[in-house]
């Protein structure tokens, strides 16, 4: 089977004002083999080609397609519309890294795994619209980072939980039986509060209870109950997070300690978080004593001293004692000690003729000279 494909080459232009036009070329490769009534991917289309259309054939995309959908990185819009797929499995387009649109509208798909859509971090536009599928995990689109349209029209989701998605801009959700209870609440505020736009707004209606049926999910009022319990559960979830985040930086703390932290339960950890700061206070503690002790206790040695005894010898005033009375004290004292005492009292006295007593000369000889 030979399979044939166009080349087309354009030139887009972007016109600044004021400033010259520029030019840039691109190369798209189209294959269309829509009608086919194809029971597989063909292997022998061109490696180069960008958009492929496959609608309206018998694809199944199990394992085979799987594996040819790998050669066409390239891919850039990929079309699977009415055909027999009924489960994407996980890593179906994960190759696809340049893939911008992805419409499998018109299969019989009811479930989506939880990474099918691993590596489509360009996709654009996602179309599951009229497939049977019941419930949506709500990560499972958290590979489609730049995704801003998403259409589920269609189908049978009666709750949908908020997407992931930050640049979401158009939702499509009619033509599902929405069950308006409580389970809804979330998602109907998160369409009033976000930017995200609903598309057919007034036809996506609710479909249980029957007193709701006229109403918009959009608009559709909620009792005073669903409400109350909407906002405690929003208080259990803040306080599950906060729990979570506490404990994942108290075992950060902990793994150094200890590799088997993290199997223990959280109050033993806390208690050895704690034993660890108290330790550590007293190490610093001590410490700190050992450095000061020494300084504190010469201060304190400094003022060791007492207050003089009335029968001690008083202060020296010019070298004499303030009361000469107290010279008769030291005569209690040996000779030795009265001697060098007195000499030390009258070294420096003036005799009467003017000179200075050397106590050194010896008086004896003085006299034998004489």
């Amino acid at each position: 089977m030979k399979v044939k494909c166009f080349l087309t080459l354009f030139w887009p232009f972007s016109i600044l004002l004021l400033f010259d036009k520029s030019q840039a070329s691109e190369t798209e490769v189209k294959c269309n083999f829509t009608k086919r009534n194809y029971s597989l991917i063909p292997e022998d289309i061109n490696n180069n080609v960008t958009i492929l259309d496959l609608s309206y054939n018998q694809i199944t995309l199990n394992a085979s397609d799987i594996r040819v959908l790998q050669m066409y990185s390239l891919l850039t819009e990929l079309y699977l519309m009415e055909n027999n797929i009924t489960v994407i499995y996980n890593n179906s387009f994960s190759n696809l890294s340049n893939l911008e649109i992805l419409n499998l509208c018109g299969n019989s798909i009811s479930v989506i795994e939880q990474d099918s859509f691993v590596g489509l971090n360009e996709v654009k536009q996602l179309y599951l619209c009229r497939n049977k599928i019941l419930q949506l995990n709500p990560s499972t689109f958290v590979p489609l980072n730049n995704l801003k349209v998403l259409n589920l029209q269609g189908n049978l989701i009666s709750h949908f939980e908020v997407p992931q998605l930050l640049h979401l801009e158009l939702l499509t959700l009619d033509g599902n039986p929405w069950n308006c209870t409580c389970s809804l609440l979330e998602l109907q505020n998160w369409l009033n509060k976000s930017d995200v736009t609903l598309e057919n707004e007034s036809i996506t209606m609710c479909n249980y209870p029957d007193e709701l049926k006229h109403y918009s999910i959009k608009s559709a009022p909620f009792t005073t109950e669903c409400h109350s319990k909407f906002i405690s559960t929003i208080t259990e979830d803040l306080y599950i997070d906060f729990q979570s985040m506490r404990n994942s930086t108290s075992n950060g703390s902990l793994n150094n300690l200890t590799r088997n932290s993290e199997h223990e339960p959280l109050g033993k950890s806390w208690a050895l978080l704690v034993g660890v700061v108290l330790t550590v206070l007293l190490t610093s503690l001590l410490i700190f004593i050992a450095i000061k002790c020494p300084v504190w206790y010469n201060i304190l040695l400094s003022y060791n001293h007492h207050r003089l005894e009335e029968h001690e010898v008083e202060p020296y005033e010019n070298g004499l004692p303030r009361n000469p009375s107290s010279l008769s004290q030291i005569t209690d004292t040996n000779s030795e000690d009265t001697t060098v005492i007195f000499e030390q009292l009258h070294s420096f006295v003036v005799d009467d003729d003017g000179f200075i007593e050397d106590r050194y000369i010896d008086v004896n000889e003085v006299h034998e000279e004489k």
